[in-house]
């Protein structure tokens, strides 16, 4: 118990260095970012006394540590910042794009979990044969195709030839639940590249694990192959598994930027496409650190996961 205390600590610990560098990193590359809220507010052609009364009145003309000081002391308390261009609190953006980009999240992995598992688990159990060959050729071919020509093939199939489903959610708002047809499309282009990486991951665990010494200890001792599978090998597969379940929902929440856009959905894809090319620095930085701190935590759930579920395989180290 307190070996399991002291690696949380540590890990807590790493959690609060990484987040403290996610929020330094975040300000540095948004300072870095070309153009000028200013500029483009100014209009298309700008006086330069307009531009700097600008940012004046954003409080750009302030030295960088200062902003960077001012900015990281709301934080804690939730105040990301107010938007240069509309003057809206950065996290009035965050609420509205974080619906559709839940519901999409979730939905992915509801489906996600099941038959990634289920695919790994039936690939390790015939290995070598034809539905482990199958199974293998098919994730490794849809991997390879990249999410927007995946979404572009299937728009092209199911809506502009077929006419079976919508190609886009233009004309549904954030009412997405009420119309399912259009999430339909853009959850099998985000489950596409996650569940061929989470199965291939699996059966390469359960084989690992179905091959090790205590496997053909249960066997010789009598218990059945069913459960040395899923009481036994599986556990040790799904370990590993975890940790990639946790970059993929970090990848759901923070990277569905070209799904967003490809099918129109107003989520926090969008929001951050906007915010760049407006120059909106506070709502890029407000999304950037958002993104940031979901994927130290998710990460630090998978070790706790993983570390729960094979403490000796050393997979939270």
């Amino acid at each position: 118990m307190s070996g399991l205390r002291s690696w949380i600590a540590r890990r807590l610990l790493l959690g609060v260095a990484q987040t403290a560098a996610v929020v330094l990193l975040v300000f540095t590359l948004t300072e870095a970012l070309p153009g000028d809220a200013a500029v483009a507010l100014a209009g298309d052609q700008p006086d330069p006394e307009r531009i700097a009364a600008i940012r004046e009145a954003m409080r750009l003309d302030r030295p960088a540590h200062e902003r960077l000081a001012d900015w990281a002391a709301g934080l804690p308390h939730g105040d990301f910042g107010t938007s240069l261009t509309s003057g809206r609190p950065v996290g009035s953006y965050l609420a509205d794009g974080f619906g559709p980009t839940a519901l999409l999240a979730a939905l992915t992995l509801v489906l996600l979990v099941p038959v990634g598992v289920g695919l790994g688990v039936l690939a390790a159990r015939h290995e070598g044969r034809l539905a482990d060959r199958l199974v293998s050729s098919v994730t490794l071919g849809v991997y390879a195709v990249p999410e927007f020509a995946l979404g572009v093939l299937l728009v092209t199939v199911f809506a502009l030839r077929l006419g079976w489903l919508p190609p886009t959610a233009v004309g549904y708002g954030d009412d997405l639940l009420g119309h399912p047809a259009a999430l339909v499309l853009p959850v099998l282009v985000l489950l596409s590249r996650p569940v061929c990486s989470l199965a291939r991951l699996v059966r390469a665990g359960m084989i690992d694990a179905l091959a090790s010494p205590y496997v053909a200890h249960a066997l010789r001792c009598g218990v059945s192959g069913t459960r040395v599978r899923y009481t036994h090998a599986l556990p040790n597969a799904v370990a590993p598994a975890a940790q990639q379940l946790a970059r993929t929902v970090d990848w759901l929440l923070c990277g569905v930027i070209v799904v967003e856009a490809l099918y129109v959905i107003p989520g926090l894809g969008t929001v951050l496409m906007n915010a760049v090319a407006e120059r909106d620095v506070p709502v890029v930085q407000g999304l950037a650190v958002v993104f940031g701190l979901t994927a130290v935590v998710l990460n630090l759930g998978a070790d706790l996961v993983a570390h729960r579920l094979a403490p000796r395989a050393g997979v939270a180290a």
